[in-house]
């Protein structure tokens, strides 16, 4: 599997497969992950052989969706056990939608599974029959425990401040507050202790067991009630960011209007729709599922796909992607992909993947936070021991200051700053239209220095058209039609285009008598008794009807970047038609852009210099290089990287692939080919504008500068609150304030990204 063909093979064979659930194509490694049903893996490998194919499996890869999973100190927990497992090669989380990817052998994933409910978490494999998907809305908790733990903490404080009741009856409604509102945060910090994991709830488990055992019965009740409220509040705050990428799932509409044998239109779930089936679509309808259309006429708004501020006109034969609306007029077309495998769908699990990838800061921060959490545990340790041995201090005081250091030092503030942002920037970038692969392109995209293009589809439309004609004698109209009716026969793409002018202008092409190609030259026929030729200079120098007054208009438009082919008969030419890739009207605004930044640009092209150079002159690229190969491209990127810049390819995603795949961010013009572009590039333009590569570099400096402010303030507050505490100037509901407002104001900080 080495090329678009035999993926298509491959997936019209396994997508009719009941047992076939979801597919992931890598033409550049070869692989191809299937979320299938338990026990199909020999099915789909003997699929695959009929096809003449060798499927070797590799490792299986199971998505587990854990509800309790959504701060990094549960991550943590289960990472430091499961990699111990045998057979699990690979873990990669996602805290934002709660799901972790296992890569494990066959054998491993239900001692796996065990594992995860030894820790106190309820896994669920995502896909099966009655388990929730990663984009749905997690059920709310109790919230009435919550209530009657705050009144009871609320009442043993007035208590012990007024001196109305006794000492016992006191410390009974603070223990009545803490196994109201605390029973679960106990228990996770019993199971981490037990792993020798000190996360924010063993902690917690420690200093309100301190605070308890010193007396401080109400302080203890209150602190463990706050923590319990500020966790909760917290959660929904995060939920935020989760519901940027479940907001895209619903964007697809439950139903659609599908056409049935007997000629009626019933209403059925996308899921059941078949590839190959006939929708049906009124104005003002969301479409369900991707396909081309096949009768009708109208506009459609496809910025929820490609961030494509207008609506774009659709007519027979035109792609439709699920998720975007329907305008102006009815639509009928047929269904070019299942549910599951629509481009919104692969958008979606693009993003949801490349949230699990760790970004440069997010590592960073994650080993900085497994050194800071045990040194601080020393620290308070230090703190309870130290000062009463060796200072003289009260044991009360310092084992009581040792207790909110606990509490304050928790590094949860610090470690989800990370994920938020990176998560708020992918979310932000595919509401632009810009599909990003990880959030280590996301942070690198400030860095870049030298960004290669390359040209067609890229800065060109991709699709040529007659720009120029020219008679070189009488009857200018009628040269039309012989050009035409000559260029009618040829499936040379600069022939096919002069043909499709010609028609667009009324022109009937002639009947062709003993029509003949001429390789590399042109074409010849006989229309009306008389031999005409279609074709380059080439062939007019061998039919010696070239002269200085031609070569000086065939330079001319050769040098604006256009191909020129020339009309003759036996004794003299007759006409010139010019054949350009027209440029996109974005290319010269996204290239200023590129420029103010500071980047270098440079043109990677096949065709020949001339028209390189054209192009680029006409667009203001630094440099053009014609004439190349595809490992002439790939050679060219290598140079640029040993310059110690950042480089960035920019291509369509299929014939530029090594050069994109060897840059340190390639982006994929995704409307050309758009599986390919989501599957191999590490960053996918949906509507192929250029000027999105500009936004892209801004999102990516916004990010990286809340990024810093979110460290600064994690590590800045938190070092404050330590000197405070150590100096006796914080109590303990103070430092669960303090812990929890640092956790929200990093959370909403990176929230700021889905507003810009």
């Amino acid at each position: 599997m080495c090329c678009p063909t035999e993926e298509g093979l491959i997936r019209g064979k396994l997508q009719h497969l009941p047992e076939v659930h979801a597919m992931q194509f890598n033409l550049l490694n070869r692989t191809l992950l299937v979320q299938h049903d338990a026990g199909a893996a020999p099915l789909l490998i003997k699929t695959i052989a009929s096809l003449g194919m060798q499927a070797t499996p590799l490792a299986s890869e199971t998505r587990v969706r854990i509800e309790q999973m959504d701060c990094p100190t549960e991550e943590r927990l289960i990472s430091d056990k499961l990699a111990r497992q045998p057979g699990i090669e690979a873990l990669y989380f996602n805290l934002m939608q709660r799901v972790l990817t296992i890569r494990h052998s066959s054998d491993a994933l239900q001692p796996a599974l065990q594992v995860i409910r030894e820790l106190g978490f309820t896994p669920q494999l995502e896909g099966g029959e009655g388990q929730p998907t990663a984009a749905e809305p997690t059920p709310d908790g109790r919230p009435w425990r919550l209530i009657i733990a705050g009144i009871a903490a609320f009442l043993a404080e007035l208590v012990h401040f007024t001196d109305t009741a006794p000492q016992w009856v006191v410390a009974l409604i603070a223990l009545g507050a803490i196994l109201t509102g605390g029973l679960e945060v106990y228990k996770k910090g019993w199971i981490a202790l037990k792993n020798f994991n000190l996360n924010i709830n063993a902690l917690m488990s420690i200093a309100v067991t301190g605070a308890v055992l010193i007396g401080q019965w109400p302080e203890a009740a209150m602190v463990m009630v706050l923590f319990a409220i500020a966790e909760r509040i917290e959660a929904k705050s995060l939920d935020r960011a989760r519901n940027a990428i479940r907001g895209l799932l619903a964007l697809t509409p439950e139903r659609a209007t599908v056409r049935q044998a007997d000629g009626s239109w019933q209403a059925l779930d996308v899921a059941q729709v078949g590839i190959g089936s006939v929708v049906r679509l009124r104005p003002g309808e969301r479409i369900g599922l991707d396909g081309e259309v096949l009768a009708g006429h109208s506009t459609v708004d496809q910025s929820p796909i490609t961030g494509e501020s207008l609506p774009i006109e659709k007519s027979l034969g035109d792609p439709l992607f699920a998720g975007t609306i329907n305008q102006s007029g009815a639509l009928e077309y047929r269904v070019s992909a299942a549910a599951s495998n629509s481009t919104l769908s692969r958008i979606i699990k693009a993003v949801e993947e490349a949230q699990g990838a760790r970004a440069p800061t997010q590592r960073f921060v994650d080993r900085f936070a497994r050194i800071y959490t045990p040194l601080v545990f020393l620290l308070s340790l230090a703190v309870a021991v130290v000062p009463p041995l060796l200072l003289g201090g009260g044991w009360y005081d310092w084992i009581y200051r040792a207790l909110v250091l606990l509490v304050v030092a928790c590094p949860c503030a610090l470690v989800i700053s990370t994920p938020v942002s990176i998560v708020s920037g992918l979310a932000a970038a595919a509401r632009k239209g810009i599909l990003v692969k990880g959030g280590v392109y996301l942070e690198n995209g400030r860095h870049i220095t030298h960004l290669a293009l390359d040209k067609t589809g890229t800065l060109t439309h991709g699709k040529p058209v007659q720009t120029d004609y020219r008679p070189l004698a009488d009857a200018a109209d009628t040269y039309i039609k012989l050009a035409a009716s000559l260029a009618a026969r040829s499936d040379h793409p600069v022939s096919q285009t002069v043909a499709k002018a010609a028609q667009e202008q009324g022109v009937t092409p002639d009947e062709v008598q003993g029509f003949e190609a001429l390789p590399g030259r042109g074409v010849r026929g006989v229309i009306d008794g008389r031999r005409y030729q279609l074709g380059n200079r080439r062939l007019l120098t061998d039919l010696g009807l070239r002269s200085a007054e031609i070569d000086s208009q065939l330079d001319e438009l050769e040098q604006q970047g256009k191909t020129v082919i020339v009309l003759s008969d036996d004794a003299r030419a007759l006409g010139l038609f010019a054949v350009a890739d027209t440029l996109k009207a974005s290319s010269r605004e996204a290239i200023a852009s590129l420029h103010q930044m500071g980047i270098k640009t440079l043109m990677l092209t096949g065709d020949n210099q001339h028209t390189a150079q054209a192009i680029a002159a006409q667009v203001g690229i630094d440099e053009a290089r014609g004439d190349l190969l595809p490992t002439d491209k790939l050679a060219t990127v290598e140079k640029l990287l040993e310059q110690n810049g950042v480089v960035a390819m920019v291509g369509d995603g299929i014939n530029d692939a090594p050069a994109l795949a060897r840059a340190d961010i390639g982006f994929a013009m995704a409307a050309i080919g758009t599986d390919t572009a989501i599957e191999t590039a590490d960053v996918a333009i949906m509507d192929d504008d250029l000027r999105k590569i500009p936004s892209f570099i801004r999102l990516s400096q916004q990010t990286a500068t809340i990024l810093k402010q979110n460290i600064a303030l994690a590590l800045g507050i938190k070092m404050i609150f330590l000197a405070m505490t150590i100096t006796g100037q914080v109590t303990m509901w103070m430092a669960v304030f303090a812990d929890v407002g640092v956790s929200l104001l990093v959370v909403f900080n990176g929230l700021r990204l889905l507003r810009k």
